[in-house]
Formats: structure tokens, C-alpha cells, sequence
């Protein structure tokens, strides 16, 4: 694990310090079936969804953007081809030790701490990159920040995966109870409701492709960027 403490952002600690940052969160939440049942039911699906997007047999390098709680990241470490290699970088120190935890020691991912809206990684050196229910979680200018980093760090022709929150479809019968849940204990995760994901990419960046799906009447979204 390449470990330099860096200071929690404000945003993080002050928001969702009760999800992430107190050591009784991470006991509280690593726990499959709780992630699952966070997400109606639908983790798994979700998860093989982001994986099959990046690849069945992933080749070069891989950057996962935060740290995920279950069993993602050793799933996609078992994707990588003998000479691949996967780095997952996450600003709390904590949850880099909880995947530490989780990682088959065959299969270790190089960690890394570090601030997805500052990424201590040289421009083009990633093949693909993910983001798994990381942007509803951030203020938008921290979100606006963390996407370019995610093209920045990705090389021409990478791609980038993003799996999130979307606006459900119309008499989805979750809809009023997400919006009074993430409204509540989620305070910017609704912007992904208001507007695309193509609203919060930067101008300078422009994309190769862009693809999204959606599952589970709408709820959630899968894009698919390729880097230009």
C-alpha cells in the first residue's frame, strides 16, 4: 500500500462519516448483504454489469476511483491477465486497509492513497478506469474535478466506467422513496436525477464515445466513456 495521510476532505467527513470515515462504518457496512439490500437487491447485478463493461480479460493497467464495500474489487482483480496490474485509490487510509483485508494475497491490487479529484497518477497511464457509486457522493465541483482526473489519467482510446444513480422511470415504485432517502442522508446524490452525466464532464476533455444503459426501471445508470 503506497500510504501519505491526507487530510479527509470537508465534504467527506461532515457528510458521511457515518457510510465511510469512523472505523465502526466500515464494520458496520462490509457486509455483503447490507450493500445488497442498500441497493434493492440489485449489487450483484450491478457489479457484474461494471465488470463485464471493463472486460472479461483484463489486459494493462486498471484504476479503480474509491474504494468499494463487498466483493467488487477482488472480482475484478480475478479479471486481470497475468502481467496486468490494478491500482485502487481511495482518500481514506481506512478503507485502503479494509481492501487490503478482502484482497486474495494472489491477487493484490496496488493501493493507493490519494484524492480522486487530485490523482496522484501520470496523465494516460491507466488502459480503463471505474467509478462505482462515487459521483452521487460528491459536491458537484468535487465531482467536475474527479471526472476530469478519470479522463486525464485514462489513455486515447481507454475507457472510462461509471456506475451511479439515474433517474427512475416515471411511476417507478421506488421513486418517492429514493428521493426521501437520498435526499436525506445522500444531500448531492439527486443531482445525478437532474442531469446526465455528460453535465459535469469538462470542456477541455472531449470524449472519443459515450455509451449508457440503465437498470432496475431506470434507477441506476452504467456509462461507458472512451477517452479521445
Amino acid at each position: 500500500m503506497k500510504s501519505e495521510q491526507l487530510a479527509v476532505p470537508n465534504y467527506l467527513a461532515r457528510t458521511y462519516w457515518w457510510a465511510y470515515v469512523h472505523p465502526r462504518a466500515v464494520y458496520l457496512f462490509e457486509r455483503q448483504w447490507l450493500v445488497n439490500l442498500i441497493l434493492w437487491g440489485n449489487f450483484a447485478r450491478l457489479r457484474e454489469a461494471a465488470l463485464d463493461a471493463l472486460g472479461q480479460v483484463l489486459e494493462g493497467r486498471t484504476l479503480q476511483i474509491a474504494c468499494v464495500y463487498g466483493d467488487l474489487t477482488p472480482r475484478l482483480s480475478a479479471r486481470l491477465s497475468p502481467d496486468a496490474r490494478l491500482d485502487v485509490v481511495d482518500v481514506l487510509p481506512i478503507q485502503l486497509q479494509n481492501l487490503a483485508a478482502k484482497m486474495p494475497v494472489a491477487n493484490a491490487a496496488t493501493l493507493i492513497c490519494g484524492d480522486s479529484a487530485a490523482l496522484p497518477c501520470e496523465s494516460a497511464h491507466y488502459d480503463r478506469a471505474l467509478l462505482f457509486f462515487l459521483l452521487h457522493e460528491q459536491p458537484e465541483e468535487v465531482r467536475r474535478r474527479t471526472l476530469a482526473e478519470a479522463l486525464r489519467v485514462v489513455r486515447p482510446g481507454g475507457q472510462v466506467i461509471i456506475v451511479d444513480y439515474h433517474l427512475p422511470r416515471a411511476f417507478h415504485p421506488l421513486y418517492l422513496p429514493m428521493a426521501a432517502i437520498l435526499g436525506t442522508l445522500e444531500p448531492f446524490a439527486l443531482d445525478l436525477w437532474r442531469h446526465e452525466i455528460t453535465f459535469w464532464l469538462p470542456a477541455d476533455r472531449p470524449v472519443a464515445a459515450m455509451s449508457r444503459r440503465t437498470l432496475f426501471g431506470g434507477l441506476y445508470q452504467i456509462v461507458t466513456i472512451t477517452v479521445q
